[in-house]
């Protein structure tokens, strides 16, 4: 969804915040249940490492019940576009920094995106299938964010894990995201159910009740991406993923789909509209070799001027009929 731009307002700096965890001994009266809580926080404490000197530096931590984590971020100068405030790529780039450091912050792998103890002995890796990103108000040059993530279950193959994006000086919630993850075999490239073990190893850290970004039923985050129909109004053709695009899963990491999408939309659009929504479906890896086509469509709905953009991915020297496809329809696209 694009929306008109807004003037942007500053946001004030304030001290970070103070938080601290119980004492390993703390204790309090209660039932059965309360006694199986217990032993659960005790088993969390048991497990997190002593922490890193990158650790120490981050403006981050598990919060006090160590089922979510927060951490703050100070918007730089190479982070903002034309207008000072910070990319929709910006963005998705701290969602997946701060969630990373969530799995490290509780023993989790410094060499791979959250994988545990057993998904390296098998060489596992999580990948992202699907994205879902809400930005109520872009922020500046130099504000701060807050962002608090979390993860849990989603059904037998794969994990959710949700963002609530916040001013840091007034609390405002600017910015909301949520996203799921299957599990692929490194070397075969193949999704795989996740085992009881690897389940074991997470849920620990996760919320015992469900807990979303998006609670309401109607959420865009829910609804399925149209394919796109309509021929291309605009295009741009034969994207090829640069080095710095590939990460430590050996494919174009998830946010540059986003840069991708974006290039085949009209200027005059990006000049006068902003990305306000976008999901996006992750169907196939790129991989370093392959060359993407970004088509982008029209359609009018009510009173909002609505953009599809669609991505073509096909290997050099191949068939173009091996492609992918990146649908975007209202507040929503779809890429693999």
């Amino acid at each position: 969804m694009l929306r008109s731009v807004a003037p942007t307002r500053s946001l004030a700096v304030g001290p970070p915040p103070q938080r601290r965890l119980l004492p390993a001994g703390t204790r309090s009266s209660g039932g059965v249940a309360e006694e199986r809580h217990r032993g659960v926080c005790d088993r969390r404490r048991r497990r997190r490492p002593e922490e890193t000197l990158a650790q120490r530096l981050r403006l981050g931590k598990l919060e006090p019940d160590g089922l979510s984590y927060k951490e703050s971020f100070i918007v730089r100068c190479y982070e903002v576009g034309v207008n000072k405030t910070a990319t929709v790529e910006t963005i998705a780039n701290l969602l997946q920094e701060v969630g990373c450091n969530h799995a490290q912050s509780v023993g989790f792998s410094t060499d791979g995106f959250a994988t545990t103890t057993t998904m390296r002995l098998l060489r596992l890796i999580w990948v992202t299938a699907r994205m879902h990103i809400e930005i109520y108000k872009y922020p500046a040059w130099g504000d701060v964010v807050e962002i608090e993530t979390w993860c849990q279950e989603e059904g037998k193959i794969g994990t959710r894990r949700d963002w609530i994006i916040k001013d840091y000086s007034t609390g405002e919630v600017i910015g909301r995201a949520t996203s799921k993850w299957v599990m692929m075999n490194q070397d075969t490239r193949r999704l795989q159910r996740v085992s009881d073990d690897v389940r074991e190893e997470y849920l620990i850290f996760c919320p015992r009740t469900p807990r979303l970004a998006f609670p309401e039923e109607d959420s865009d985050s829910l609804k399925k991406i149209p394919k796109l129909e309509d021929p291309a109004l605009s295009s741009r053709l034969g994207l090829v993923p640069r080095r710095a695009d590939l990460d430590m899963n050996q494919h174009v990491n998830n946010v540059t789909y986003i840069g991708w999408v974006l290039e085949s939309i009209p200027q005059e659009i990006i000049d006068t509209h902003e990305l306000q929504t976008i999901t996006l479906d992750y169907r196939r890896e790129c991989q370093h070799d392959d060359a993407v086509d970004s088509l982008t469509s029209l359609e009018f709905g009510d009173l909002d001027l609505i953009r599809r953009p669609s991505l073509l991915t096909h290997p050099k020297m191949e068939s173009r009929h091996r492609r992918c496809h990146c649908h975007k329809t209202a507040a929503s696209s779809s890429t693999s």
